[in-house]
């Protein structure tokens, strides 16, 4: 039998005298052996905290979870000024090839003009969509002036062409946008309200957000009224044009809401806010759908009750051509179209469909959209589109 170690005999000494009994004896002997395991194994590192008398620790002690740092507000971008934007658009109209420019000059400059010449010039005209009775009287007028004149001269010709496409686009009519806020009779602040209007895939929510721009160059107070609650992401993509220059959007919290409510919600934010205009987006509306054009209606009613619209602009997309006179009859009826916004043109498009427009119409082009740019929109000028056709 093994002896037992002398402090075993000793424990067991005070466990009997203390009236422990042999099961006292059995249990202290029971910890003193798990007390030598223990300290007979491989010494680890410390996971307690240093004493008072031990080195400081490399690592950073413990503290409390600081608050997040708040999120820097975003740098807004600074949109470009108006007035530079036309010479620009100019520039790139000029190299866009249109077929009113460099192919008319080119047969109005030959020695000497022959009846095919004359048809050259028509089919060109047609092409462009310029229409059939403009067309007719662009031509009896060329006609005379060539012959009474004799103009052969590069120069002359542009210059006696240049004179005949201004005429044609008429430039009496009024172009400006009608963005001034007004006063009721009883004081109320009441915002200019722009409805922006016009069928799928011409550019309306990206023009929307371009005309923001625009604004807010010309140093307007701007609210955005994400209408179109029909199409996915439509209000995203409107919110994200207005954060960059600092414009609130007014939107529904979900898909397929009244787009009627959301109107009458962002003009009353511009009326109790005083903000100079209120820009609607609205869904795109084919013509032929009369429940979608009834709608129409009643946003411009529902808004009314707040501030009516000081005007409704139709996007129409320059490549559609005499489609897009049909869109802005129907539109016009249902809307009453105040002015036309021109986008995507391009080397492809047919900008000849501005005549027609504002001859069945009467409406004027306002703004002229050119390129894909956040500020490649600009009021429409009759003289400067003229001389971008020309080159």
């Amino acid at each position: 039998m093994n002896e037992l170690p002398w402090i075993e005999i000793i424990s067991a000494v005070v466990v009997l005298a203390g009236g422990g009994g042999l099961a006292g004896v059995l249990v202290a002997r029971r910890r003193r052996r798990t007390q030598d395991q223990d300290d007979a194994a491989p010494t680890a590192e410390p996971t307690t905290a240093p004493s008072a008398t031990a080195e400081p620790a490399t690592a950073e002690p413990a503290t409390e979870p600081e608050a997040a740092a708040p999120q820097a507000a975003p740098v807004l971008e600074r949109p470009a000024p108006t007035a530079g934007r036309l010479v620009r658009l100019r520039d790139r109209l000029a190299r866009s090839g249109s077929p009113l420019g460099a192919r008319l000059l080119s047969v109005l400059s030959r020695d000497s003009l022959t009846e095919n010449d004359w048809d050259e010039i028509e089919e060109e005209l047609l092409l462009a969509d310029v229409g059939a009775g403009p067309t007719t009287e662009l031509l009896d007028a060329l006609r005379t002036k060539v012959r009474v004149l004799g103009v052969r001269e590069p120069a002359a010709v542009r210059d006696l062409l240049r004179s005949e496409l201004v005429t044609l686009l008429q430039p009496e009519l009024d172009r400006t946008l009608r963005t001034e806020p007004t006063t009721a009779e009883d004081g109320t602040h009441l915002p200019a309200v722009t409805l922006v209007v016009g069928v799928n895939g011409t550019g309306k929510t990206t023009t929307v957000g371009k005309l923001a721009r625009v604004l807010v160059a010309d140093g307007r107070s701007v609210v955005l009224g994400a209408a179109d609650t029909f199409r996915a992401a439509a209000a995203d993509q409107l919110t994200t044009w207005g954060n960059r220059v600092g414009v609130e959007t007014v939107r529904s919290d979900r898909e397929g809401a009244d787009p009627a409510s959301v109107a009458f919600e962002a003009v009353a934010r511009g009326r109790d806010e005083k903000t100079d205009v209120v820009l609607v987006d609205t869904a795109g509306r084919l013509q032929n759908k009369a429940g979608l054009m009834d709608e129409l209606g009643k946003i411009v009613r529902v808004a009314s009750k707040v501030a009516a619209p000081s005007e409704v602009l139709l996007v129409l997309d320059a490549t559609t051509g005499q489609n897009g006179l049909s869109q802005a009859r129907v539109f016009a009826e249902v809307a009453g179209v105040t002015g036309i916004v021109l986008t995507k043109l391009d080397g492809t498009a047919k900008g000849g469909i501005v005549v027609q427009v504002q001859r069945e119409l009467g409406v004027p082009v306002k703004l002229i959209g050119l390129g894909e740019g956040p500020d490649d929109l600009a009021p429409f000028d009759v003289e400067e589109f003229v001389d971008g056709i020309l080159g």
